[in-house]
């Protein structure tokens, strides 16, 4: 089982196993090309087929990618509803590939609100990788960190688990990402300084990267700066330098 959240003694890893991308820039990579948003989500789609396999040749065991906020919703219907077609696409162009290249796929986020036929490529992508090992690719859609939360309090609450028992190790292990350990570095593309909502939990003590690289852009320059980056960090957890 993976570590329960919240900070945690551990040798320091050069690499980190878990890292977070909130993948920030599509549509402003599209405008600066004169075109519609849906080219910069459909090139950012190539791109992350890319990036998993760039990190698991850098040693990263799981990686969680922001594919689809809750607060998504929100943006014009016709781009919501091309999401919504590129994600079919994106599982048939790209599936058979990713399995091949030992790519497990995990779906985090509520399922509840997108259609019958999504949830099917997803359930199919999942056992279809369900085997593998070299990386985990955890892709959060129609997700939020808030919502985790809440939907883990909710199964304690439908459980009657007695408020004594209700502990940080209890809700990690019923958040969308208890599979894994929590991210050790949190990366977020396109120039902007906020975590939006993502992984709020599970991010207590991750490392942040901001970069400026438009998401459609991100390639293994960008990939390495940050790794190296999170390798001079000095991860204490709240505790002290002692060598100081």
């Amino acid at each position: 089982m993976p570590p329960a959240a919240g900070p945690q003694a551990a040798e320091p890893r050069s690499v980190p196993r878990h890292v977070a991308v909130v993948m920030d820039g599509n549509g402003r990579w599209a405008r600066q090309r004169y075109m519609p948003r849906f080219f910069g989500h459909k090139a950012g789609v190539d791109v992350l087929v890319k990036t998993v396999n760039a990190f698991a040749d850098r040693g990263v065991e799981y990686l969680t990618v922001f594919a689809f906020s809750s607060e998504n919703w929100k943006r014009p219907t016709e781009e919501v509803s091309g999401l919504m077609g590129l994600v079919l696409v994106a599982v048939s162009k790209y599936l058979a590939k990713l399995a091949g290249d030992g790519v497990r796929i995990r779906i985090i986020g509520d399922r509840s609100a997108v259609s019958d036929k999504l949830r099917q490529a997803w359930e199919h992508a999942e056992s279809l990788t369900e085997k593998n090992t070299r990386i985990t690719l955890a892709v959060a859609f129609n997700y939020g960190g808030r919502w985790d939360v809440v939907q883990a309090a909710r199964q304690a609450l439908a459980q009657g688990l007695p408020p004594e028992q209700l502990d940080e190790g209890w809700l990690s292990q019923h958040m969308a990402l208890s599979f894994a350990p929590d991210p050790d570095l949190f990366i977020r593309t396109g120039g902007e300084m906020r975590i939006s909502n993502f992984l709020l939990w599970q991010a207590a003590y991750s490392e942040l990267f901001f970069t400026d690289c438009l998401w459609p852009d991100f390639g293994d320059a960008e990939i390495d700066a940050a790794l190296t980056a999170f390798a001079r960090r000095d991860r204490r957890f709240g505790a002290i330098d002692t060598r100081r």
